[in-house]
Parts: structure tokens; sequence; C-alpha cells
């Protein structure tokens, strides 16, 4: 007797709603994946995923309401077993350690091919991580640098913001010379020399979200 091979049951996140529409598309036609829900924001994810139950979910970065990386947490927290690949347009380091240490199973980049994602979900739904090339590359830059603390994270909020020690100060409710303490421990870890350069570094590596 012959086995029929399980339908890869998807479920595709993401607020663009042309967007959405095409990725559903690459899967209309093959007949070992079918697309089982949408979702439009990290909240309605969560509520899909808990009627669902898919076997591997589509997850953009940026969403509404509630980002990815907090829906995969979300999730994950009912379900640790959740196959989750991000397919996004953000390639920071931070993004990517992020969402990986969120859970998630694969990192795609919205540019690649739709042989390359096809070939993905049936991948992680097999068991395996894929994390292609170039974002393998940029986790492993990511991994050699030291973490911010909390604290360091804020100050660097406000530098990205344009404050000054001063503003920072109140705003963080801090004295002045601690501001200055946390600027010394933002430099180093950011192989930085000013705050200009500090501000740079954050944005580009996603520490700091420009909305």
């Amino acid at each position: 007797m012959t086995i029929k091979p399980k339908t890869i049951r998807l479920l595709v996140v993401d607020d663009h709603p042309v967007f959405r529409a095409g990725v559903v598309a690459m899967f209309q036609d093959l007949t070992d994946i079918k697309v089982v829900a949408q979702a439009e924001d990290g909240v309605a994810a969560v509520a899909a995923y808990r009627k669902h139950q898919p076997d591997v979910v589509l997850m953009d970065l940026r969403l509404p309401k509630l980002g990815g990386v907090e829906a995969i947490l979300e999730i994950r927290r009912d379900f640790p077993d959740c196959r989750v690949i991000v397919l996004t347009t953000y390639d920071t380091d931070e993004d990517i350690f992020r969402a990986l240490q969120a859970g998630a199973k694969s990192y795609l980049l919205k540019d690649m091919s739709q042989d390359e994602i096809v070939t993905a979900v049936r991948n992680v739904f097999a068991g395996r991580e894929i994390l292609p090339l170039l974002v393998a590359d940029t986790l492993a830059k990511r991994l050699t640098r030291k973490d911010l603390t909390d604290r360091e994270l804020a100050v660097l909020k406000c530098i990205v913001r344009g404050r000054s020690n001063k503003e920072i100060s109140t705003d963080l409710d801090i004295s002045e010379r601690t501001v200055k303490f946390h600027l010394v421990g933002i430099f180093e870890k950011l192989n930085v020399l000013d705050r200009t350069q500090a501000a740079i570094e954050a944005v580009r590596h996603g520490l700091v979200q420009i909305d």
C-alpha cells in the first residue's frame, strides 16, 4: 500500500496585503504544501497558530500590534516545537540574532527566489534549520560582539534621538557621570570613538529601530 506524503500546512504572516498574497500564490499549485491561514499582525498570528496549529509559519519581522520576535515567543510558550521561518527585508545582525534566539528555525530575506523559500519550508518541516550563507555570515559577526546591557541600550537609544548627556540624565533618571560611564561601555562594545559613530552603528546593526 502506498502511503501518501503528509501535506505541509502553512501559516503566512505579513502586514502588507499585496506581498502576503504573492507569498500565498507561491504555494497554490504545489501538492505538498497548503496555506491554511493568513495573518496581518503579530496578535492575529498567535491566534491563527492556536486555531490551526500549522506545521510551518512564514513570519514577517516588523508587524503591527506585536512584533515578529514577540509573536514567536508567544507561540512557543504554548507550542515549544513550532517551526517558524522569518521572511523579512531586514538583514541586520541584531534582527537575525533576536529571531533565532526566540526560536525561529530559519531566517530568509524577501529578495530570495521562490524556489529558495519553498525549499526552506520543506527543509524546516523535515526538522532541519536553514540559514542562507549571507545570513549565517552576518550572525557569526554578531556573535563576536559583546552584548549591551539594558541600561547601555537605553542610553544608546537616546543618543540616536540626538539627546545630550544632560537630557539623557533627565530621561533615564541617572546622573550625568553615570551617563558618561555608560558611554564608555557603549563605545568599547561597538568599537567606535564618538556618539555619531555609535548612532550610525546602532542603526546599521539593528540595535535601535528608526520608525
